[in-house]
């Protein structure tokens, strides 16, 4: 898995874009990039401004590097999401993914939470994440891999 070491910056915010929207419009990439790119500045323009135009166009550029590609951006959403449950509250319990029911029909590992609801993750979702909330209820648990 890939580490965002810049993982609290908000890259969707950077980029004025929805974290739900589509990432494959390029256009707003395109008109941030310019308006922000150092050969674009004014030669008027005072130094401290044109230095925050660079460092502007540098997190633009950092942003869509994240977000215009579709696996970056799925693991980006990965952490993002994991970062949110660590802020909901304590893990409930720790699960070993080995523990946890196979689904054949939609292909997700599932288990049964104490308020009824179900803790569920996709394979490949299972790789990635360490902590899943109920589909019903608050509780969140950590997966767990065997070895």
């Amino acid at each position: 898995m890939m580490a965002f070491e810049q993982i609290k910056k908000d890259w969707y915010s950077i980029l004025g874009a929805d974290p739900s929207a589509s990432m494959s419009d390029k256009q707003k990439y395109q008109k941030l990039i310019l308006l922000y790119h150092p050969d674009k500045q004014s030669a008027d323009v005072p130094a401290g401004t044109v230095e925050e135009c660079i460092q502007k166009f540098i997190e633009i550029d950092q942003a869509w590097k994240i977000l215009g590609n579709e696996e970056t951006k799925k693991e980006y959403d990965l952490q993002r999401q994991e970062g949110d449950l660590r802020n909901t509250g304590p893990v409930d319990a720790q699960v070993y993914l080995e523990e946890m029911c196979w689904n054949e029909d939609d292909h997700t590992f599932s288990l049964s939470c104490r308020c009824g609801g179900k803790y569920s993750v996709s394979k490949d979702e299972a790789e990635e994440v360490t902590l899943i909330s109920c589909d019903t209820c608050s509780l969140i648990i950590e997966l767990l891999h065997y070895g």
